[in-house]
């Protein structure tokens, strides 16, 4: 790749990158809270909220693909000038369809933004919010390739699920993997979840770590396309593969394909997991024999795909594009989750990705058909788990809340209307 360099596994940028790298698009669905005059519809005064984060940051792909993938930094300061602004942009120079981030800002100041069909992960430092960098970008770790999601280990490490393996000489991709690597992208160990006995399509998606039984739970969709029903567990220690469960499906029959978005309870010992097709399943015996039950469905409609949540202490929230909205279940009884809130957005709209303000109130929505190219907030009530749309954000003039992306220029050129996906508050 002209104007690059390899350090160890990680490429550190020298000089922009003027050619798109132009990669088939996969196709692709996706444990860790007012500016001067503005109000948002019954919130109450600004004086009254509690905004822990200064700025939104978005991963957002070129509309068309022409153009470089990059990041917008937002001004989400309800007291600030520049409010509902894009403050700055950091083009990557690289056109890979940004997909996912991190699912929250992690400490350090460096998010990892992934570009899943060009199999590239980049590195931005966000320490000055105002002016952020590219620290580097890697892409395969040995014969690992294919990165998806990441999870921050307590010794400063990123755990990597890795959808693809290629042996050297072989001919087909197999089974990827978990990989450890150091903070900047250097892989330190790994462990293959292949089980070719049991099912050849598996392919690691997402991940959980459960420290306080040293375990780790990753789900196993194809991000070209299988919705596979397996999730497997492993030893974090030595990320060993213990076990492989497939999960059963509901009374529909297909609500256990596609094992999306696992995620720890607060009790730091109960993992609950999310399907594209909509089911919820609770995992017992992690330690020894691993099981899973359906807990919770939440409605499908053919040509969309339940997507990411959001956990606090009591409540899951959930996007359930079927219905338009973010569903909240109290999950103070895993075994019974109760739904107790809903955000309905407008009808053409279909939520997809979704991230919690950290100390804070505030989700960020991103989406598909009528909410392609816009970036959302709501709030939500701690203490009830109802939520609302920030009406107040919003570009000066505009008719509806959201800021919208789909606009000829930017700080970093003229690259035309972008799709946001993956985004995050900082943590100030």
């Amino acid at each position: 790749m002209s104007g690059h360099w390899m350090t160890k596994g990680i490429h550190v940028l020298r000089q922009p990158f003027a050619q798109a790298l132009w990669i088939a698009l996969l196709i692709s669905t996706s444990c860790s809270r007012d500016g001067p005059g503005r109000t948002a519809g019954g919130e109450g005064s600004a004086a009254e909220r509690r905004d822990p984060a200064s700025y939104l940051y978005v991963w957002a792909a070129d509309d068309d693909g022409a153009e470089s993938d990059f990041v917008a930094v937002i001004d989400v300061r309800r007291d600030s000038p520049t409010y509902a602004e894009v403050v700055t942009t950091l083009a990557v120079g690289f056109g890979g369809r940004a997909h996912h981030t991190e699912h929250a800002m992690p400490e350090g100041g460096i998010l990892l933004a992934n570009a899943f069909d060009a199999g590239l992960t980049f590195l931005i430092d966000f320490n000055d919010p105002e002016a952020p960098s590219l620290a580097g970008y890697f892409a395969e770790a040995g014969e690992y390739h294919h990165p998806h999601s990441f999870e921050r280990l307590p010794n400063g490490n990123i755990l990597a699920t890795f959808q693809r393996r290629s042996r050297p000489g072989g001919s087909s991709v197999e089974t990827g993997g978990l990989v450890e690597l150091d903070p900047a992208g250097v892989p330190i160990r790994s462990g293959s979840a292949a089980v070719p006995e049991l099912d050849p399509s598996i392919r690691p998606y997402s991940l959980c770590t459960v420290p306080g039984l040293d375990r780790v739970v990753t789900t196993s969709t194809d991000m070209a396309g299988a919705l596979n029903p397996a999730v497997q567990v492993w030893r974090l220690s030595d990320l060993s593969l213990r076990n492989t469960v497939v999960l059963e499906p509901g009374a529909l029959g297909s609500e256990h394909l596609g094992t999306a978005e696992p995620r720890l309870l607060v009790d730091g010992r109960t993992v609950l997991v999310s399907t594209f097709s909509c089911g919820l399943y609770k995992l017992d015996g992690l330690e020894e024999e691993p099981s899973a039950e359906l807990v919770y469905a939440f409605p499908q409609r053919e040509g969309t795909y339940c997507a990411l949540p959001v956990v606090t202490e009591r409540f899951w929230i959930h996007t359930v594009p079927a219905e338009h909205a973010l569903v909240t279940l109290d999950i103070t009884d895993p075994n019974r989750p109760v739904e107790v809130a809903r955000l309905t957005l407008a009808p053409e709209e279909v939520p997809h990705w979704i991230s919690l303000e950290p100390g804070g109130e505030r989700i960020v929505i991103t989406g598909y058909a009528g909410l392609a190219g816009r970036v959302l907030l709501a709030r939500l009530d701690r203490e009830t788990g109802e939520m609302e749309l920030e009406e107040s954000f919003r570009e000066p003039l505009a008719g509806r809340p959201g800021v919208d992306l789909r606009r000829a220029s930017w700080p970093h050129g003229d690259a035309g209307p972008a799709a946001p996906h993956g985004a995050v508050f900082s943590r100030d």
